[in-house]
């Protein structure tokens, strides 16, 4: 990419987006065109289709999504696809009739089968039935692949979808209802770190800063104790959805966002067709390799707070897919891996929690 070429990051205030314009800022990239969602709702058509036409971005990062964790998935399935479907396909054919030089779509390992091969390769795609809590957002990013990868054929664009696994770091969603596992339960950790030594100021300067369902630090302590309640926040203890023993991968967002932008920079869709006549499967895995599961990270999170209370685990709640390891052979053949442990992870994320605190 030329330093000087204009570049589009949608989604440029969320974990990847912000993520991927600071990796991009630090490489001497400068010439940005951003909208918040106020300024640009990508789910309107004419709106995105007059922004492009206006800007007419030489190189598209898409990391607009409306993502959640399982309570959001299972609660929220009309609105997963059909946001999400009406977002990719909004940006990705505005990107072609304006011709974008190159653009790279971000969607998520969940694409992959409920019972898929661990480690998940590109190629088990489709291959049986998705996880059910999370297959209407699963369905809009498998769309997105293929509208990527049918666009390459058709059109000789140059569209690249990349599959990161569970994300984590700063500018996360730390939403109890909405977030993903490893940030809400690391607020949850911090919360119940905070009743268990009566220390009322974290908690009331927690919740100023991000109120539960409208209870914020200048409620009652009664209020307030109720709300922490309902999300299995207690001074007895901190309550898990399912069994703690699915296991999950973790990456980094800042690394994704540096994997993103080598990815952009160093490979082409001609570099990811398969010499068979079927082309299909030419997204590429961004992940670490490594698996956690549930119980273990409760224990680190727990360690890396201070934490001396004790987790319940509600089986009466779904566990999801009990394994998610990407196959990240494709991407380290490619030229890329990462650096960063779960452990530093979430060091690192407390310390960015901490400081969004003060």
């Amino acid at each position: 990419m030329d330093k000087n070429a204009k570049i589009y990051v949608a989604g440029h205030r969320g974990l990847v987006g912000s993520a991927i314009l600071k990796n991009l800022q630090v490489r001497g990239f400068s010439n940005f065109v951003v909208r918040t969602h106020q300024e640009l709702d990508l789910i309107k058509q004419q709106a995105v289709f007059d922004f492009f036409e206006a800007e007419k971005p030489a190189y598209v990062f898409l990391a607009a999504a409306h993502v959640g964790g399982i309570i959001a998935n299972s609660t929220y399935r009309g609105q997963f696809i059909y946001d999400n479907l009406q977002i990719q396909n909004n940006v990705i054919h505005a990107s072609y009739l304006n011709d974008v030089k190159k653009l790279l779509f971000l969607g998520s390992t969940c694409i992959y089968p409920g019972d898929a091969p661990q480690p998940m390769p590109e190629n088990c795609l489709l291959t049986s039935p998705l996880e059910y809590t999370n297959e209407p957002y699963a369905l809009a990013k498998i769309a997105g692949i293929k509208i990527c990868e049918s666009y390459n054929l058709q059109y000789g664009t140059n569209y690249i979808a990349v599959m990161p696994t569970n994300l984590y770091g700063p500018n996360d969603n730390f939403d109890l209802e909405k977030s993903h596992v490893l940030p809400a339960l690391l607020r949850k950790v911090y919360l119940a770190k905070s009743l268990m030594t009566d220390d009322w100021e974290a908690i009331r300067n927690d919740l100023n800063a991000l109120p539960i369902e409208g209870v914020s630090g200048k409620d009652s302590q009664e209020a307030i104790e109720g709300k922490l309640q309902k999300y299995g926040i207690l001074k007895t203890g901190v309550e898990i959805w399912g069994s703690g023993k699915p296991m999950r991968e973790f990456l980094w967002s800042e690394e994704m966002a540096d994997a993103s932008v080598f990815v952009m920079e160093k490979v082409d869709f001609k570099d990811l067709k398969p010499a068979s006549k079927e082309i299909r499967n030419t997204h590429i895995n961004i992940g670490t390799g490594e698996e956690i599961s549930i119980a273990e990270l409760a224990n680190i999170i727990a360690q890396t707070v201070g934490y001396q209370g004790k987790f319940v685990f509600n089986t009466d709640k779904p566990d999801g897919t009990m394994r998610k390891l990407t196959d990240v052979t494709k991407l380290h053949e490619l030229g890329w891996k990462h650096q960063i442990g779960i452990r530093q992870g979430v060091e690192m994320l407390y310390r960015w929690y901490c400081e969004r605190l003060k």
